[in-house]
């Protein structure tokens, strides 16, 4: 009898044992993939709710936050034929489909099978909170940070206490700073806490910060309550310091911008300097070799399309040789033949200039075109909220130095060096100790065009290259020249940061235009007491 119950309790067991999986896996949570699919079929007005729902259920999922991210940037569609939601991106080739949770590749897509997931303000302003939410808990501090700032601007009351929550386990100290000062501002608007919150963001110089600090003194310095008083009169404190950091570091960002510029200014003016100083040459051309360095590394982009990483690399070698041998072959074939007369050497390098800009126009069009920033050179180094340096012009300040270190020991200790110092100070004197000038100015005339054709390469990274690229510093080359002193190399370096800094400092006072304006006036004024310049060149030629 008991084997018999026990056997009818086994059958049982293997009967219910399948229903209870069937019934088990029915109720189980469908994945975010099979989830977000839902995204292709509801209707724009409930798409938000769908979104509440994800994440609800799906917010710790590592495809969620992509998802999210792909929704906001457009980058979304639904196949038309079965309705499945797929990310598209667009190349050469063509479009290519990928599985939005899981990155996997479908294949390629026409445009006309698939549909636009569309979203409206609504949807699109509830995605940056959510963003912002699934960012708090990212792996990457730089993801978080990211995400604690958005909230700095607008942060809900839900906001505030998820914050709170972060603040309890967040190590890294950058961050940490980021949500109490969030977290000091929502306290403004407590009257019991606003006075602890002045302190926290005290010497914070987030915009947001300076912002919320303005309203609350506008909103409360007509009360008569004494606590308002007492609030508004710290808040002014607070305010006054931050305004003071503030006006700072915009000096310190001219500064760099300054400095910058003078940078250019130096690529484009020392090879001028070196050439007017041993031959006195006025070289209207000097700003085409600089065009030509820059058409130079946007054709070592064109055939270097898979490794633009490491094109700049080659374009810097590559652009002094092609100046180096545009200028030579200017210097053989017109400059040598007009030595002597600094009047018909002007008008025939205006006339090569002319020459050059129609051949660019002829070969490359007229049109602009745009040099590729490596990524190693792209973004800019955050320092605080309102100071950064860009990365290009970094990289730009340490190459003109490296430049002119370079060129300051070719010319003191090399025998070429010996050779230019020698023609530039006596040229008679220097040929009739065996010195074939001639070759020497050859040849310092290609250096000069060479280097100018680098400063074109640096020029490529800040603006667009164009026919009329050189004409925007021949000028500023010429007054870097005489304010330095013509063929001196430290001359030429002071004279470039010099009249960089003061362009950038006297721009936002006066204008771009008139900036110049008051620059040449300032050289004018200055030649008329020092005509040969800062760092005079001497020697018998020279006087």
């Amino acid at each position: 009898m008991k084997q018999t119950v026990r056997h009818w309790l086994w059958l049982f067991a293997f009967v219910l044992m399948p229903l209870s999986l069937a019934t088990s896996v029915g109720h189980a949570q469908p994945s975010l993939e099979a989830a977000a699919n839902q995204l292709a079929v509801v209707k724009l007005s409930k798409l938000d709710d769908t979104l509440e729902h994800l994440a609800s259920k799906y917010a710790d999922d590592t495809g969620y936050f992509p998802l999210l991210e792909y929704l906001l940037s457009g980058d979304l569609y639904k196949t038309k034929a079965d309705k499945t939601l797929i990310r598209i991106e667009t190349s050469e080739a063509g479009k290519n489909a990928y599985n939005p949770v899981t990155g996997a590749l479908i294949g390629a897509v026409n445009a006309g099978d698939v549909r636009k997931i569309r979203i409206n303000n609504k949807v699109r302003s509830l995605l940056k909170k959510m963003i912002a939410r699934a960012s708090l808990n990212h792996q990457s501090a730089e993801v978080r940070s990211a995400a604690v700032q958005r909230l700095m601007k607008k942060a809900s009351i839900d906001d505030i206490q998820l914050l709170r929550q972060l603040r309890q386990r967040e190590t890294d100290s950058t961050i940490q700073g980021l949500i109490d000062t969030t977290l000091a501002i929502a306290d403004l608007n407590d009257s019991a806490r606003r006075l602890s919150a002045l302190s926290v963001l005290d010497g914070r110089l987030e915009p947001e910060v300076k912002n919320v600090l303005i309203s609350q003194i506008n909103a409360l310095e007509s009360s008569s309550n004494p606590a308002d008083k007492l609030f508004v009169a710290e808040a002014r404190n607070v305010l006054a310091g931050i305004e003071g950091e503030i006006q700072f570091y915009e000096y310190l960002q001219r500064l760099f911008f300054g400095v910058s510029l003078g940078s250019v200014l130096l690529l484009a003016a020392i090879g001028l300097s070196i050439t007017f100083g041993v031959m006195g040459v006025i070289n209207m051309a000097h700003g085409e070799m600089i065009m030509i360095g820059a058409y130079t590394t946007y054709v070592v982009q064109l055939l270097m399309p898979q490794s633009i990483e490491y094109s700049i690399v080659v374009a810097i070698p590559a652009a002094f040789l092609v100046a180096f041998m545009f200028g030579v072959l200017l210097e053989r074939s017109v400059i040598r033949f007009l030595r002597g007369r600094p009047l018909e050497t002007l008008l025939a390098t205006f006339g090569v200039s002319l020459i050059l800009q129609q051949l660019v126009r002829s070969v490359f069009s007229p049109l602009n075109r745009q040099v590729v920033t490596p990524d190693w050179m792209s973004g800019a180094w955050q320092i605080n909220p309102v100071f950064s340096l860009t990365y290009n012009r970094l990289y730009i300040v340490a190459f003109a130095l490296l430049v002119f270190i370079a060129l300051l020991l070719l010319l003191k200790k090399t025998p070429l060096g010996l050779y230019v110092r020698a023609v530039s100070q006596d040229r008679n004197m220097a040929r009739a100790c065996g010195i074939r000038s001639e070759w020497v100015d050859m040849l310092t005339f290609g250096l000069g065009s060479g280097i100018a054709g680098m400063a074109g390469v640096a020029l490529s990274q800040l603006t667009n290259v164009g026919p009329n690229l050189g004409q925007g510093y021949i000028i500023d080359s010429f007054l870097v020249v005489v304010f330095g002193g013509a063929g001196s190399l430290w001359g030429t370096l002071v004279g470039a940061l010099s009249l960089g800094i003061a362009n950038k400092f006297i721009e936002p006072v006066t204008g771009s235009v008139l900036a110049s304006i008051v620059i040449l006036v300032f050289i004018i004024l200055f030649i008329q007491k020092r005509p040969k310049g800062l760092f005079p060149q001497k020697g018998r030629s020279v006087d």
